[in-house]
């Protein structure tokens, strides 16, 4: 669609909430604007970036990336998913950093002494925040699916899922046939999963 930096575009509803970009009225255009190019090389990590031909997203290939780990762990903590408070992107960030948390089970690992030494983080802070990842522990199946991150497996998906399989280890164990027969999954999510 040639979306440029400080264009005008005309948005309509699509599906329940998204916006859709229908066009951009380029008869308010700036005359010098520059169109924007998606980036080959990901700028944290400097790794392959690909956008398959059915997709509007680019991304990084290394799972290994650390704005790709900050994300995740962002998300696995997120009012949504495991809801641990106090674990926000900039303690996430210091913790990445400090080679503190590489993985969501890493976050389990955490002792008081350790987020105490971060910045801006005192005794008190450091408590709150091991007494919130304790109690993330006691959540819903859903939530935690949903905070895996699974790519294609939003909340609805997750529930879905959770009420199907009812454990995490019988769900690890399905086969893309037997996720697609799940009604409102389809052979993406499934694939997805898997």
């Amino acid at each position: 669609k040639d979306i440029r930096i400080g264009d005008t575009v005309l948005i309509q509803r699509a599906g329940d909430v998204i916006p859709e970009v229908v066009m951009v009225i380029l008869d308010k255009r700036q005359k010098n604007s520059i169109p924007y190019l998606l980036p080959d090389i990901c700028p944290i990590c400097k790794h392959n970036v690909y956008r398959s031909e059915d997709e509007v997203v680019a991304r990084c290939q290394n799972m290994e990336c650390l704005a790709q780990v900050k994300g995740r762990i962002e998300h696995f903590a997120s009012k949504r998913a495991l809801d641990i408070d106090g674990l926000g992107s900039k303690v996430v960030s210091q913790l990445i950093e400090s080679g503190l948390v590489y993985s969501f089970a890493d976050l389990f690992c955490l002792a008081k002494e350790q987020l105490a030494e971060l910045e801006r983080m005192g005794d008190l802070s450091a408590q709150n925040l091991i007494d919130a990842i304790d109690t993330s522990k006691e959540t819903t199946l859903a939530r935690f699916i949903y905070g895996l991150g699974i790519r294609n497996v939003g909340e609805h998906v997750a529930d879905v899922l959770a009420r199907k399989y009812r454990s995490l280890d019988v769900l690890m164990d399905s086969t893309a046939e037997e996720l697609e027969a799940v009604d409102e999954v389809g052979p993406i999510v499934a694939e997805s999963i898997v």
